[in-house]
């Protein structure tokens, strides 16, 4: 920690972009579009480090955050104004399940039941009449990880 400390103390330019590579790279890895931003931030606290040297840690750590913020915000409008019509996100599974034909793998008691839809077994709720298990059901909407379905 000490080295950190050292080389943050000669030059937090190196510091800040070590940081945005580092973000940058997990980034490229993950492909979830959430470390983008503040890896760019970070690359601009870099840049400011270096034109501004008299800056403290403290207010680079606020510029950085509150770039991260307001450009994540900026990236949220940008993409909905150029892809209005984007599909949900991959990772949000429960999103994607509504509309899908799903399997009763455990047959409804009372309303409850479990299904078999999107290569998982869900709990599952259904108003009205209760099918059998094997028959199929469509997911209305996801509550957790409680499915509200109808019958196909």
């Amino acid at each position: 920690m000490e080295g950190v400390m050292n080389l943050y103390a000669a030059q937090p330019f190196w510091l800040w972009l070590a940081i945005g590579v580092v973000l940058l790279a997990i980034e490229a890895m993950a492909s979830t579009e959430w470390l983008l931003w503040p890896a760019v931030s970070a690359g601009l606290v870099a840049l400011i480090s270096a034109l501004l040297p008299g800056t403290g840690f403290p207010i680079q750590v606020g510029i950085f955050a509150a770039l991260t913020v307001v450009s994540i915000i900026l990236s949220r409008r940008l993409i909905k104004r150029v892809n209005p019509d984007q599909q949900p996100d991959i990772n949000a599974r429960d999103v994607r399940l509504v509309g899908q034909k799903a399997k009763v793998v455990e047959a409804f008691i009372d309303g409850r039941g479990r299904v078999f839809v999107s290569g998982a077994e869900w709990p599952a709720e259904i108003e009205g009449s209760a099918p059998l298990a094997g028959e199929t059901v469509v997911v209305e909407s996801v509550d957790g990880a409680l499915l509200h379905v109808r019958t196909a």
